[in-house]
C-alpha cells in the first residue's frame, strides 16, 4: 500500500501490478500474438463472462513484458513478479485494476498514479488526480503525443465501472494523443466506451470466449500440469462437455486426479455438481437480474433458441432483445451466425439451468414443453416438436405429430442430440392409441437409442390386429417405414433394401413408377414370395435373424402377414417415393456408390410431398453426384437451393451443407477457378470433421495434408480427397495431392459399390504419377482398363506421354458412341481432346478441328474448362489452330488459349523483339477479331464502326506487325503475347 500525496485515500500498489495468475500458468501462445498484434493498434478488448481467463490472460502476458516469448505450447510460466525491461521502440506497460465501487475520483486516482510510472511524470506534472478539466485533457493528451514510447494501459475488469462519465477522458485521449497511448481492456460486458465508432474504424481488436476457450490440447496440457492427463477420447470429451470454458477446466483437473475411474468421471461432469454450480450461482447468475435469469432458465427447457421461440416460452415481446443483450453485452449465451439468429447456453450453464426447471412445479414445467412442441410444429421442425410432446405427456399431440410427419421423423446427421430422454407412454395409453407408441420409438431412434425404438416398435406392432383394416394398413406401413429408419441407423443394408422392398410394394396400383432396388445385385433384400429373407427388428437395435416385428400381424415376416397395398392418395404415395428412395441412396452412398438418379428422383418426390427436409438430404447429395459426373450447371443449381433452404440455416444439416460446398468447389474446380475451389472445400471441411472426419491441410496450405474416411460419408471424402489433389497439383506439389489420393483409395477397399469411384481416384493418381515421371507406377495403377473407360483413357494419356502414340490410339475408347453419354464429362472430355491430338499429330488437321470442335460443345454449356487449361501444351496448339480455322465458341477458345500454358508448335525463345510503334487500344480490338472468321464487314459491324475505318486500323496492324496477310499478323500477335 501507498499513499498518494494528492490524494486523501491511500492507492493500492496491487492494484497498479499485474495479478499474479494461479499456479501452474500454461502459456498459450495463440493467444498471447493475438494480444501482441492488438497492442499495435489502439485498442485490445478481451470481453467474456466470469471464469473465461481474462485475468490470468493479461497477467501472463504483462509479466511477459507484453510480447509473446519463443515458448512452446503448454509450457509452464514462471511466476517472476518483475516485469523486464521494454525495449527502447516497444510501449511502456502500466496496469490498474478496476474495483466495484469505483467511482470518477477513485478510477481516476489510480489512472494517474499508473500514468505517471509510465511516462516519468513528477507529482505537479500534467497527469492530474482527479477527473481532469477539459484544459488539462489537453495538457495530458500532448504529453503522450510527444512522448519518446507510446504508453500501453492495461484495465482490468473495466466492466466494473459504473458511470459512463468516468471514462470519457480516456476517451479524449485515445482521441487526441496522436496513437501514443493504448489500451488493453479486460472485461465481462457493458463497457462505456464507443466499442462500435472504434470497430468501424478498424481500431478494436476483440477477443471474446470462441478464442479464450481451451482447444483439445490446451486442455491436455492442463491437465498433466496438475497431474491428470487423461486418454485423448476423454479430453475431447471433457472439452466438449465444458465448451473450453477455463474455470470449469480447472475445476475438473483438480477434481479428476483422484478418481478411481476417470474416464467414467468425464462422462458425468456436468453443470450440475456442487463446485460447478456453486461458481456459476456465483460468478454468472448472480449478476443478472430476476427477469434475465427468468428468461436463462425457461429458455433452457430447449437446446437452442431464437427470438420467436423465447417469446412463446416466456410470453416476453422483447425476449429477442432480451437474449442479444445476453449474448453481446453479458456474454452468457453464444450467438450462431444464422438468419434469424439463434442462441445457445455454454453446456454447463445449461445443465445448471435444466436442473433448476426440474425443480419446477410440474403443470410449469409441462406447460412449457407444450409451448415449445407447439412451436416447433408450427415452424416445421417435427423431431423437437415430438420429444417435446412426449416430454409433456401429450400424447395425443405426439401421435398426430408421427403420423403426420413420419417421413421427417429420421436421422440424417452425426449431431448428438443431449436433451434427456422423455418418458416412456403408459400401457393404457399405447392399448388405446398405439401410433403413441410408433412416436416414442422414431423419437428414440432419432436420438440414437436404438434398443429403445426397437422395444417399442415391437410392442406398437402387437397391437396391429386389433385395428380396424383401414388403420391397421395405414398403421404397418409406419411400423415398416420405422424398420427400414432403425435397419439404416444400424447400418445394415441388407434389411434397409428389403424394409424398403416391402414399403414400396403398399403403394396404390397405377402410382407412379418407382424402380425397385433389383434383390439379384442387393443381396437378397426380398424372396422370391414377397417376404422378407430377414425381416423385423432385434432387440438390440439391429435386424432380427428371422420372424418378424410380431407374430401376429407383424409387417413382415417369413410366412407372415403381408403388408396390402392401399396409400392414401397422391401425396401419401410421394412420401413412399421420397422415403424409400432417400433411404436406400444414403445406403447406396455409405457402400461408395454414386446413386445420382436415385436421389434426383427422391428429392423431386419429396418436394412433391412438402418433406423439406428428407428434400435437402436429397438436393444436397444430388449436387455433389451431379458435379462428379460434369452436370455443373444442375450441380450449381442444386447445391445453392440446398444452402437456401430453411433447415440448412439451422441447428443441424451440418453435413447436408457440406455435401453442397463440396459440390461447389467440385464444379468451381471444373470451371477453373481454384480461389473459389479452395473456399468452399475449407466451409465443407468442418461439417465434415464434425461428422466423423475430413481433416486436411489449412486454406492454402500446399503441404501434405492428413485423410480420414468419414464414417458412412466415404463418397465426400474421397471426392474432397480429389478436389486437394488437383489443387496441390496446381500449387507446385503433387507428392501431397498423390498422398491424399492414395489415403482417400484405402479407405474405400473394403466398400462394395465403389469401384467407380476407385477409378476416379486411380486415374487421378496415375495422372499425377506420369506428369512426376513414373510412368511405370502409373501404368501399374491402370490395369484392368478393357472394362472400364476412366482407366481406359486415363492408360492412354499415359502412353502418349510416353511418346507411344499408337498404343495411345488402340486403347482410346470410342468416346463418341451412344453408351459414352453415361460417363461423366471430364473423361469424356479428356478423351476427346486425346482423340484430336492423336489426329493432330498424324497428320489430319482437318479431323482434329471437327473432334476439337464437338469437345468444345460438350465442355461450353457447363463451363467447363480445367481439361483445357491443364491439358498441357499439345492441347493449346489445337486451340490455337482453332481459332484460325474458324470456331463456334471464338469467346471461350480466345480465353482458353491465353491460360492454357505454353505452346509446343513455336520454340519458346525469346520473340524477335518489341514493336518499333506500339499497337493503340482500338487496333488490339481490332486484332483479337482477327483470329476469328469474322470478316472485316462483320467486325464493322461488331464494333458500330465503318467498314473502311476498320480496313485502316488493320491495314496499320499489319505494318506494325511486318505481316501481309490475316494469318501471319495473328501468329506475329501470339509470339508477342499481345493476344
Amino acid at each position: 500500500m501507498r499513499v498518494d500525496p494528492a490524494a486523501e485515500s491511500p492507492l493500492l500498489a496491487s492494484r497498479l501490478t499485474p495479478a499474479v495468475p494461479p499456479e501452474p500458468v500454461l502459456a498459450r501462445p495463440r493467444l498471447l500474438r493475438r494480444l501482441d498484434e492488438g497492442a499495435a493498434g489502439p485498442v485490445t478488448v478481451v470481453a467474456a463472462p466470469a471464469g473465461w481467463g481474462k485475468t490470468t490472460l493479461l497477467a501472463t502476458w504483462a509479466r511477459l513484458d507484453g510480447g509473446t516469448p519463443d515458448v512452446e505450447p503448454g509450457a509452464v510460466v514462471p511466476d517472476s513478479g518483475d516485469l523486464s525491461v521494454s525495449p527502447e521502440d516497444s510501449p511502456v506497460s502500466a496496469w490498474v485494476s478496476v474495483e466495484v465501487g469505483d467511482d470518477a475520483d477513485r478510477l481516476w486516482a489510480y489512472l494517474a498514479a499508473a500514468l505517471r510510472t509510465a511516462t516519468g511524470s513528477a507529482e505537479d506534472g500534467p497527469v492530474p488526480d482527479r477527473p481532469p478539466r477539459p484544459d488539462q485533457l489537453e495538457l495530458l493528451a500532448a504529453t503522450l503525443a510527444a512522448a519518446d514510447r507510446p504508453v500501453l494501459l492495461i484495465l482490468d475488469d473495466l466492466h466494473r465501472v459504473a458511470d459512463p462519465a468516468a471514462l470519457h477522458g480516456v476517451e479524449f485521449l485515445l482521441r487526441h494523443a496522436g496513437q501514443r497511448l493504448r489500451l488493453v481492456i479486460g472485461a465481462r460486458a457493458g463497457l462505456h466506451l464507443p466499442l462500435h465508432r472504434l470497430r468501424l474504424a478498424g481500431e478494436l481488436t476483440e477477443i471474446g470466449p470462441d478464442e479464450l476457450a481451451f482447444t483439445d490440447d490446451e486442455v491436455a496440457d492442463l491437465l498433466t500440469a496438475h497431474g491428470a492427463a487423461l486418454p485423448a477420447a476423454d479430453v475431447r470429451q471433457l472439452r466438449e462437455r465444458t465448451g473450453g470454458w477455463p474455470a470449469a477446466l480447472r475445476i475438473a483437473a483438480l477434481a479428476v486426479r483422484g478418481q478411481p475411474d476417470p474416464g467414467r468421471w468425464v462422462g458425468q461432469f456436468g453443470g450440475d455438481q456442487p463446485e460447478i454450480a456453486g461458481y456459476l450461482r456465483e460468478e454468472v447468475l448472480a449478476t443478472l437480474d430476476a427477469a434475465e435469469e427468468d428468461l436463462l432458465r425457461r429458455t433452457a427447457v430447449v437446446e437452442s433458441v431464437c427470438a420467436d421461440l423465447a417469446g412463446a416460452l416466456t410470453g416476453r415481446a422483447d425476449a429477442g432483445q432480451a437474449l442479444a443483450d445476453l449474448a453481446g453485452t453479458g456474454g452468457l449465451l453464444h450467438r450462431e451466425d444464422t438468419r434469424p439468429p439463434w442462441y445457445r447456453c455454454d453446456p454447463l450453464l445449461a445443465d445448471l439451468l435444466r436442473a433448476d426447471l426440474a425443480r419446477l412445479p410440474g403443470p410449469e414445467l409441462r406447460d412449457l414443453h407444450v409451448r415449445a412442441a407447439d412451436w416447433y410444429a408450427g415452424d416445421g421442425r417435427p423431431a423437437d416438436a415430438l420429444r417435446h410432446a412426449l416430454t409433456a405427456g401429450r400424447w395425443d399431440l405426439a401421435g398426430d405429430l408421427f403420423v403426420a410427419h413420419w417421413p421427417e421423423l429420421t436421422r440424417y446427421d452425426s449431431d448428438p442430440v443431449h436433451a434427456p430422454a422423455p418418458g416412456a407412454p403408459p400401457v393404457e395409453v399405447i392399448r388405446a392409441d398405439p401410433e403413441v407408441a410408433l412416436a416414442y420409438a422414431a423419437e428414440r431412434a432419432y436420438a440414437g437409442d436404438l434398443p429403445a425404438a426397437t422395444g417399442h416398435l415391437r410392442a406398437a406392432a402387437g397391437h396391429a390386429p386389433g385395428l380396424p383394416v383401414p388403420r391397421r394398413q395405414r398403421f404397418l406401413r409406419l411400423v415398416t417405414a420405422l424398420e427400414l429408419t432403425v435397419a439404416r441407423l444400424a447400418d445394415d443394408p441388407v434389411e434397409v433394401r428389403a424394409a424398403a422392398a416391402r414399403l414400396l410394394r403398399t403403394r396404390p396400383p397405377g402410382a407412379t413408377p418407382t424402380r425397385l432396388p433389383d434383390p439379384a445385385s442387393s443381396g437378397g433384400a426380398a424372396s422370391s414370395g414377397g417376404s422378407a429373407s430377414s425381416g423385423g427388428v432385434a432387440s438390440s437395435g439391429g435386424v432380427a435373424s428371422s420372424g418378424g416385428v410380431a407374430s401376429s400381424g407383424g409387417a413382415a415376416s417369413s410366412g407372415g402377414a403381408t403388408l396390402t397395398a392401399g396409400g392414401s392418395g397422391a401425396a401419401d404415395d410421394a412420401d413412399l417415393r421420397a422415403f424409400t428412395g432417400t433411404a436406400l441412396g444414403l445406403v447406396e452412398l455409405a457402400g461408395g456408390g454414386l446413386p445420382t438418379a436415385r436421389f434426383v428422383r427422391a428429392r423431386a418426390a419429396a418436394r412433391e410431398a412438402g418433406r423439406p427436409r428428407t428434400e435437402l438430404v436429397g438436393v444436397s447429395r444430388a449436387a455433389l453426384l451431379l458435379a462428379v459426373r460434369g452436370e455443373l450447371r444442375a450441380a450449381e443449381q442444386a447445391a445453392r437451393e440446398a444452402l437456401g433452404m430453411p433447415p440448412c440455416r439451422g441447428w443441424s444439416c451440418r453435413l447436408d451443407c457440406a455435401y453442397a460446398y463440396l459440390a461447389l468447389a467440385q464444379v468451381a474446380l471444373l470451371r477453373d477457378q481454384p480461389d473459389e475451389a479452395t473456399a468452399n472445400l475449407n466451409l465443407a471441411g468442418p461439417a465434415l470433421g464434425v461428422a466423423g472426419g475430413l481433416v486436411d491441410g489449412s486454406a492454402g496450405d500446399a503441404g501434405g495434408g492428413r485423410l480420414a474416411a468419414v464414417r458412412g460419408e466415404p463418397v465426400a471424402t474421397a471426392v474432397a480427397a480429389l478436389c486437394r489433389a488437383h489443387l496441390h497439383r496446381d500449387s507446385g506439389d503433387p507428392a501431397a495431392g498423390q498422398r491424399l489420393l492414395v489415403q482417400a483409395r484405402e479407405a474405400l477397399v473394403d466398400l462394395p459399390s465403389a469401384a467407380e469411384l476407385t477409378s476416379l481416384l486411380r486415374a487421378a493418381e496415375a495422372d499425377l504419377r506420369a506428369e512426376r515421371g513414373d510412368l511405370d507406377a502409373a501404368r501399374d495403377l491402370l490395369v484392368g482398363v478393357d472394362t472400364d473407360p476412366v482407366l481406359a483413357v486415363a492408360s492412354a494419356k499415359v502412353e502418349l506421354l510416353a511418346g507411344d502414340a499408337a498404343a495411345a490410339g488402340r486403347g482410346l475408347p470410342a468416346w463418341q458412341a451412344p453408351a459414352a453419354t453415361a460417363w461423366p464429362l471430364p473423361v469424356r472430355l479428356d478423351a476427346g481432346l486425346l482423340d484430336a491430338v492423336l489426329a493432330g499429330r498424324a497428320g489430319d488437321g482437318r479431323r482434329a478441328g471437327r473432334l476439337l470442335e464437338q469437345v468444345l460443345d460438350l465442355a461450353g454449356p457447363q463451363g467447363c474448362r480445367r481439361v483445357f487449361t491443364h491439358a498441357g501444351p499439345p492441347v493449346r496448339d489445337l486451340l490455337a489452330a482453332h481459332l484460325d480455322a474458324g470456331t463456334a465458341h471464338f469467346t471461350l477458345v480466345s480465353d482458353l488459349v491465353r491460360g492454357a500454358g505454353p505452346s509446343t508448335a513455336r520454340p519458346a525463345a525469346e520473340p524477335s523483339g518489341p514493336l518499333d510503334e506500339p499497337l493503340t487500344e482500338r487496333e488490339l480490338t481490332i486484332l483479337r477479331y482477327l483470329q476469328s472468321i469474322l470478316s472485316n464487314v462483320e467486325i464493322a459491324s461488331e464494333l458500330s464502326l465503318s467498314v473502311n475505318t476498320v480496313k485502316t486500323h488493320v491495314r496499320n496492324i499489319y505494318r506494325k506487325l511486318d505481316a501481309t496477310r490475316r494469318r501471319e499478323a495473328v501468329r506475329r500477335a501470339r509470339e508477342l503475347r499481345l493476344i
